[in-house]
C-alpha cells in the first residue's frame, strides 16, 4: 500500500485558467491525490477559484504575486516563502523558471526540508539579454534540486544543465489524457460549426496571440492551392487582459500588419471554395474538432513540448509543425508530423509560403495523411504517452512510490 504524503505543486495559474503549464499540472496533483496523497497547489490568484479551496481532491492555494527577479516581483512574496517553509511537506514540484513560484523560492528552497523538484520548461530567456545576470545564478538554484524533470532530450534548457555540470537530469516527455481519447468520435461537429460534409478541415489551436502563429497559418492558407473546397478553423481562448492591453496588443498587432484575426478569417473565407471559423470551443466539441480534422497545423513561434501536437495524433489526425521547442522530437516519436524548418519569427514570408506548399502536398494524398495518423495515435499509446503512465513516473521522481 503507498503511504501517503504530502506533495505541494507550485506553478504560476492552474484551472480554471487555461493553458499547457495549467494542464500539465492538473493532471499530475489530481492524479497523486487520487492514488491516496495530500496534495496541494501554490499557484497564482483566479477570479473564478478562492484563495484556498478544494477542487477535485487538490487543495489549491493562491497568492496574488507576479513578476519575476527580472521584471521585479510584486505582492505577498514573504508569505509564499513563509508557506514553503512551514507547510511540512515530503516533497515539492515547480514548474518553469522565470516566473514567480520559482523565483520566490529560490531563496527560501535551502530551508525546506523536502525532496524538491525542477520542470525548468524550457527557459526562453537563456539568450535574451535582459536575463543575462538570473542565468548567470541558475546554476546555483539548479544545485538546491534533488531532480530536474525535462520534456525534451535535446533543448536549450536540458544543454544549459549538462553544461554546468548538473547529472540529476530526468526525461519526462508530456502526453494525453487518455480517457478523452479511448474513442475517436467527432459528435457531428461539422454540422455543429456548419462545415459542408465535402469539405477538408484543418484545424489549429492556441491562445489568440501573435506567438501562436495563427495570423502565419491563415496567410499559408491563403496562398495554397487545394484542389478542394477547405475549411480551417482557429480554435483559441482571447488573451484575457483589461482594455489598455488589448488596444496595446491590437496597437502591436497592426504595426506589425496584423488585423484581429476574426477580420483576417473574414478576409480569407472570401476565397473561391475558402472558409475559416474562429472558436473557442468547450473541451468535449474542441476533441470533437480533433477527432473530425483531416490535418492539424501549428505556427506557433515560442513552444517547449506543446500538448496539441501529442493531442493531435492521438485523435489519429497528422500534423504541419513550425520547428519550435522539441516538435521534431514528437514528431519522430509519433511518426505523425512533418516538420517546417522555416518557420522563424523574423522570416516570415517563407514561412507561410513553405507551410502553404506542404498543406498543398499532404491533402495531396487523403490516404497517406488518413494512415499516419492512425499509426501516430497506436504509437501514443503504446508508448505510454498517457498521463496514466507519466504520472507514475512523476510519482517515482518525488519519490512517492
Amino acid at each position: 500500500m503507498t503511504q501517503r504524503r504530502r506533495v505541494l505543486l507550485c506553478c504560476e495559474q492552474y484551472p480554471p485558467s487555461v493553458g499547457g503549464v495549467q494542464e500539465v499540472m492538473r493532471q499530475i496533483a489530481e492524479r497523486l491525490a487520487a492514488r491516496g496523497h495530500d496534495v496541494w497547489v501554490a499557484t497564482g490568484s483566479h477570479p473564478h477559484r478562492s484563495t484556498d479551496t478544494m477542487v477535485n481532491g487538490v487543495r489549491v492555494v493562491s497568492f496574488p504575486i507576479s513578476g519575476n527577479r527580472v521584471k521585479g516581483l510584486s505582492g505577498p512574496v514573504a508569505e509564499y516563502q513563509k508557506f514553503l517553509k512551514e507547510g511540512a511537506f515530503d516533497s515539492i514540484l515547480i514548474k518553469a523558471a522565470q516566473q514567480w513560484t520559482f523565483d520566490a523560492a529560490v531563496d527560501a528552497l535551502p530551508l525546506v526540508n523536502a525532496k524538491k523538484v525542477f520542470i525548468p520548461c524550457g527557459f526562453s530567456g537563456l539568450h535574451d539579454p535582459r536575463y543575462r545576470t538570473y542565468f548567470g545564478e541558475m546554476p546555483q538554484w539548479l544545485h538546491l534540486f534533488d531532480q530536474l524533470v525535462f520534456y525534451a532530450s535535446d533543448y536549450q534548457d536540458i544543454n544549459f544543465a549538462r553544461q554546468h555540470g548538473l547529472t540529476n537530469l530526468k526525461l519526462v516527455p508530456n502526453g494525453i489524457d487518455e480517457r478523452e481519447f479511448s474513442e475517436l468520435n467527432d459528435r457531428g461537429i461539422r454540422t455543429l460549426l456548419g462545415i459542408p460534409p465535402g469539405n477538408d478541415l484543418l484545424l489549429s489551436v492556441g491562445s489568440r496571440i501573435m506567438a501562436k502563429g495563427h495570423w502565419e497559418v491563415i496567410e499559408a492558407f491563403r496562398l495554397a492551392r487545394l484542389d478542394r473546397p477547405t475549411t480551417l478553423v482557429l480554435n483559441g481562448n482571447p488573451p484575457q487582459s483589461g482594455l489598455l492591453s488589448t488596444l496595446k496588443r491590437a496597437v502591436k498587432h497592426a504595426m506589425r500588419g496584423r488585423w484581429p484575426l476574426t477580420w483576417e478569417a473574414a478576409l480569407a473565407s472570401r476565397l473561391s471554395r475558402k472558409q475559416v471559423l474562429v472558436t473557442d470551443l468547450p473541451r468535449a466539441e474542441l476533441l470533437a474538432l480533433f477527432s473530425a480534422a483531416d490535418l492539424f497545423l501549428f505556427a506557433s513561434h515560442v513552444e517547449y513540448s506543446p500538448l496539441v501536437l501529442f493531442e493531435a495524433a492521438a485523435s489519429g489526425t497528422s500534423f504541419i509543425a513550425s520547428n519550435v521547442g522539441n516538435s521534431r522530437e514528437i514528431a519522430n516519436w509519433t511518426g505523425g508530423g512533418h516538420i517546417i524548418d522555416q518557420c522563424t519569427l523574423g522570416d516570415q514570408a517563407p514561412v507561410t509560403e513553405v507551410f502553404a506548399r506542404a498543406m498543398e502536398s499532404a491533402l495531396a494524398d487523403r490516404s497517406k495523411l488518413r494512415s499516419e495518423g492512425l499509426k501516430a495515435r497506436q504509437k501514443i499509446f503504446e508508448n505510454g504517452f498517457t498521463w496514466a503512465k507519466i504520472v507514475e513516473t512523476y510519482a517515482d521522481v518525488l519519490g512517492l512510490t
